[in-house]
């Protein structure tokens, strides 16, 4: 990466291969150039990418969770790669001098030193530039064994990474027990970064008490633990083990004795169905935000306005809030639209669009179907905005300039604003 100053091998120019070729050739001897090596280095937009991915581009975060920095090192891969020599811990490093250790474990690694969000950054698809040619004087007898001998030995050189990039992995699982969520996090993403035993819905189990009933809602702050607690506390949990584990327990009753046990383990899958009862039953339609009041109001006046007046409703709610569908629909558009910032549009099943606009984080993707109440993303002040909220239209067509009134269409459907 020429910005930090990365020295790159020299490479000699078509003349000077020429005339070590002619040299050589003159004197009858077989000297052949040596070949340079391939340099593994990432961009440094391709490092932003993990870092956002990883931490949501905080480089100096430290969430307790044993992982350090924009790019989340384990304290001992960051000594091992020689970060100490820049500081005790990432998070007190420079964002250049993270990359620079970051390059290292690439290097040694691979990109599965990172494994979702590497691949998912485009990691691979950049870290292994060659940064020099090989040629050589010999003859073509000479030059085949070597280069079996380069594949070999590039063989061994991914075997090793490969073996590397495994050991670091279980080195993360063993050290991690706990995870502290981050913007854009979910926890699907969670149990893959941290290989969780079960996935999301085992690690969701584990944390109900944190997530509460919705596990697509999880909140930057709130930690998780990624071991199963009945391991550690085995003389708590052995009676939530036979209310929670529905199937083993019906068969060792089965096996033992069938009269009377029979009846209350098939009463106990019961309460499966609960959750889905209520989700059912939950309103057709619901305010875009939780409990909040609102700002700017529908039809205000100003010149501020390129229609002269406010076509929608502000709800001046901070950064990081929740924001949510106000009924089921389909999702038209989401991602960057100007003015607007990040924003999502959605098309609902009586024909009307609702904006949702200046969002500091987007959950869905166009196409993707949502329910009322289900998070599009979070609320924020991007695009041309005076500061934290969230701006939320109703339109009859999905542009601008087909706007009707937000309030009115949210009172119609029940919800009381």
């Amino acid at each position: 990466m020429p910005a930090r100053g990365r020295h790159r091998r020299h490479r000699p120019g078509p003349v000077s291969r020429t005339s070590l070729r002619v040299t050589a050739g003159g004197a009858g001897l077989a000297l052949p150039l040596v070949a340079a090596g391939a340099g593994h280095a990432a961009a440094e937009d391709t490092w932003d990418r993990v870092a956002e991915c990883e931490s949501s581009g905080r480089w100096h975060i430290d969430t307790g969770n044993g992982y350090f920095g924009g790019l989340q090192f384990a304290q001992s891969t960051w000594e091992a790669y020689g970060g100490t020599r820049y500081a005790p811990s990432a998070d007190q490093a420079t964002k250049d001098q993270q990359i620079a250790v970051a390059e290292k474990v690439l290097e040694g690694q691979g990109e599965q030193a990172w494994p979702t969000c590497g691949p998912r950054a485009g990691l691979g698809a950049d870290d292994a530039r060659p940064t020099g040619g090989a040629e050589a004087a010999t003859t073509n007898e000479a030059e085949e064994p070597q280069t079996k001998a380069e594949s070999a030995e590039a063989s061994r050189t991914r075997a090793e990474r490969a073996e590397r990039a495994a050991a670091a992995r279980a080195e993360r699982r063993s050290q991690a027990t706990s995870y502290e969520v981050v913007g854009g996090d979910s926890l699907s993403s969670i149990a893959r970064a941290h290989e969780v035993d079960g996935g999301w819905p085992a690690l969701y189990d584990r944390n109900r008490d944190v997530v509460g009933v919705d596990p697509d809602l999880i909140l930057p702050g709130q930690r998780l633990s990624l071991e199963d607690r009945a391991a550690s506390a085995p003389e708590v949990k052995p009676e939530q083990r036979e209310q929670r584990a529905e199937t083993p327990a019906p068969k060792q009753q089965k096996q033992a004795e069938k009269p009377a046990p029979k009846p209350e383990p098939e009463a106990e899958p019961k309460p499966k169905p609960e959750p889905r009862a209520e989700k059912a039953a939950s309103p057709k339609a619901v305010s875009p935000v939780a409990g909040a009041h609102t700002g700017t109001p529908y039809r205000a006046s100003g010149s501020g306005w390129s229609s002269g007046y406010h076509t929608g409703v502000d709800f001046p709610v901070p950064t990081g809030t929740t924001v949510r569908a106000v009924s089921g629909a389909d999702v038209v558009s989401a991602g960057w639209a100007g003015a607007y910032g990040y924003q999502v549009v959605l098309r609902h099943d009586d024909g009307r669009y609702s904006q949702y606009a200046h969002l500091s984080a987007i959950s869905v993707s166009s196409g993707q179907h949502v329910n009322a109440g289900q998070r599009l993303g979070r609320s924020g002040s991007t695009g041309n905005s005076t500061g934290p909220h969230l701006h939320f239209e109703v339109r009859t067509g999905p542009g601008y300039g087909s706007d009707i009134d937000p309030l009115a269409y949210l009172r119609g459907r029940g919800v009381g604003i």
